[in-house]
C-alpha cells in the first residue's frame, strides 16, 4: 500500500500553513523540532520533517499502516490528525494553528481528506469526524461524479479514487455514490479516463490523471491509484489469503469485442473489468522495468518509483493477483534496490512499504531483513499496544498517559478498514501520488 503517495500539487498545499506548532498540543515535555527547522512538532504527529506540505497525509497513512498490522496508536496520534479537521468536515495538508478557519476553495484538499476519514474510521471511535469527512465529500462531487484537487477543480484519478477508498472504509458503496447533478457516480469518470483498444499496445488498460485537451496520456501514478479503485478498495483491506494468483486480464481489443467506445469497460460489469486491465498494464509496465515502475515525474531520469510500486502492489492484491504481485514486492524488499533506504525514519513511506506487505501476504516486520512496523512505530509517539507479533520494546517520540480503548464500531459508520488505494504522493510518503501531478503532461 501507497501512493502512494507531491511536488508542485504539494507545493499548492503548502500556501495555506505555516510552520508553527499548534498551541492546542502544547506540553510540559518539550516536543520534536523538525529536521532544518527550529519550530518544535506538535505532539503525536509522525515524522520529525517539516509537516507543512504532507501532515495530514503522513499521519494518515502511518495510522492506516499500524492499525492494519495490529498496534493500536498513541491516543495523542489519533487527536492530532482528528484535530486537524476543518470546521465543514474537510482536511488542508497541515494547519499549524487550527484555531484559524480553513480556506474552503483553496485550502483545503480531497486526497488528505480521503487519507483522514480512512485512517479515522480505522481505528475507530471517531464516528463524528468520519461523518463530517464523508458528508465534505459528498458536497463536493463534481457534476461528472468525480473529485478534483480542490472543491472545484477538475475531476482526476487520483483524488477521485482517493474518495472512492474512503466511502469504501466508511461502510458504503461508492457505485452509490451520486453527483447531486446528473446523478454521475466515481466510476463514471474513472471508466472515462481509461485508454482503450484506439491507444498503443503497451498503454492500453492505463488511466490519464484527467481529461485534458488532446489524447489521454497513461499515467503510472493514476492508473496504481484507479486500479485499486475498480476494485472498490482504499489503502487498507483484509487481504485474501492465499488466492488463485490468476494473471489479469488486459482489454480484450478483438473484433468486436470490449464493453464501450474504443473497446474499454462499460456497463454494470465496466469497473470490475477496468480493474482487470489496469492491472495487466501495471503488471506488463512493471515487469518491462525489471519488477518496479519509474518516475512520472516531467524531467526526471528514468529511476525507480518505490510509492508507486508500493501502490501498484496494492492493487494487483486487492484483484487477488499474487503471483504477479510478488515480484515486484521481491524488488522492493532487496536492499541493493534502495526501497528501505528511501523510507527509512519517514512514516508516510514505511507506511507505504508495510501496507504494501500486509495487502500481499507478505510479512512488514520482516521485509527484507529489516522490521517496518517497528521502524514505523519509533517516528511517532509510543504505541498504545503492539500485537504479540511485534517487539514489547517498540517506542516513538513520547508516550501517552490516557489509555482509552479502541471503540469497536470502527468508526461508527458501518464496518471499516480502509482499503488505500493510492494515493496519494513523491519523497516523502504520503505525497508520492499528489507529487507533481499539475506539472505531469496529461
Amino acid at each position: 500500500m501507497n501512493v502512494r503517495r507531491s511536488a508542485t500539487a504539494l507545493a499548492a498545499l503548502a500556501a495555506l500553513c505555516t510552520a508553527a506548532a499548534p498551541a492546542a498540543f502544547a506540553d510540559a515535555s518539550p516536543s520534536p523540532k523538525p529536521s532544518g527547522g527550529s519550530a518544535a512538532l506538535p505532539k503525536g504527529l509522525y515524522g520529525a520533517k517539516d509537516p507543512k506540505f504532507d501532515g495530514v497525509w503522513r499521519q494518515s497513512l502511518a495510522l492506516l499502516a499500524q492499525d492494519a498490522v495490529g498496534v493500536t496508536p498513541a491516543r495523542s496520534a489519533i487527536d492530532w490528525l482528528a484535530g486537524q479537521q476543518c470546521e465543514d468536515g474537510g482536511f488542508a495538508a497541515y494547519r499549524a494553528d487550527t484555531s484559524a478557519a480553513c480556506d474552503p476553495k483553496k485550502g483545503e484538499f480531497t486526497d488528505a481528506t480521503a487519507a483522514a476519514v480512512q485512517a479515522l474510521a480505522a481505528v475507530g471511535g471517531r464516528s463524528a469526524s468520519v461523518e463530517k469527512g464523508i458528508g465534505w465529500l459528498k458536497k463536493h462531487q463534481n457534476d461528472d461524479g468525480g473529485w478534483g484537487l480542490n472543491p472545484g477543480s477538475p475531476s482526476d484519478a487520483n483524488s477521485t479514487s482517493a474518495a472512492v477508498g474512503a466511502f469504501a472504509a466508511s461502510g458504503q458503496d461508492p457505485k452509490q455514490v451520486k453527483s447531486a447533478k446528473g446523478g454521475k457516480t466515481p466510476y463514471d469518470v474513472l471508466l472515462g479516463l481509461q485508454l482503450g483498444c484506439d491507444t498503443k499496445e503497451a498503454q492500453r488498460g492505463a488511466f490519464a490523471y484527467t481529461a485534458g485537451k488532446g489524447k489521454p496520456v497513461a499515467n503510472d501514478l493514476a492508473t496504481a491509484a484507479a486500479a485499486l479503485a475498480t476494485e472498490g478498495k482504499g489503502f487498507v483491506f483484509e487481504p485474501a489469503g492465499k488466492d488463485a494468483g490468476k494473471a489479469p486480464k488486459p482489454l480484450d481489443c478483438g473484433a468486436g469485442k470490449g464493453g464501450g467506445e474504443d473497446g474499454k469497460p462499460a456497463g454494470a460489469d465496466g469497473a470490475a473489468e477496468a480493474a482487470q486491465a489496469a492491472a495487466a498494464y501495471l503488471s506488463e509496465t512493471m515487469a518491462g522495468h525489471g519488477n518496479h515502475l519509474l518516475s512520472a515525474m516531467p524531467g526526471a531520469k528514468a529511476q525507480p518509483d518505490f510509492g508507486s510500486t508500493a501502490d501498484a502492489i496494492v492493487a494487483l492484491a486487492a484483484g487477488e493477483h499474487s503471483a504477479t504481485a510478488a515480484k515486484p514486492l521481491q524488488w522492493l524488499q532487496s536492499e541493493k534496490n534502495g526501497a528501505l533506504a528511501w523510507a527509512k525514519g519517514d512514516p508516510g513511506a514505511l507506511g507505504k512499504l508495510v501496507l504494501a506487505a500486509h495487502a500481499a501476504g507478505a510479512d512488514p516486520r520482516s521485509f527484507g531483513g529489516v522490521d517496518l512496523v517497528q521502524q514505523l512505530n519509533a517516528t511517532g509517539p509510543k504505541p498504545e499496544s503492539v500485537s504479540a507479533a511485534g517487539s514489547e520494546d517498540e517506542s516513538g517520540k513520547d508516550s501517552d498517559s490516557g489509555k482509552d480503548e479502541k471503540d469497536d464500531d470502527k468508526g461508527g459508520v458501518g464496518g471499516v478498514w480502509w482499503t488505500v488505494g493510492v494515493f496519494l504522493v513523491a519523497g516523502i510518503g504520503i505525497g508520492f501520488l499528489i507529487s507533481g501531478r499539475k506539472k505531469q503532461q496529461l
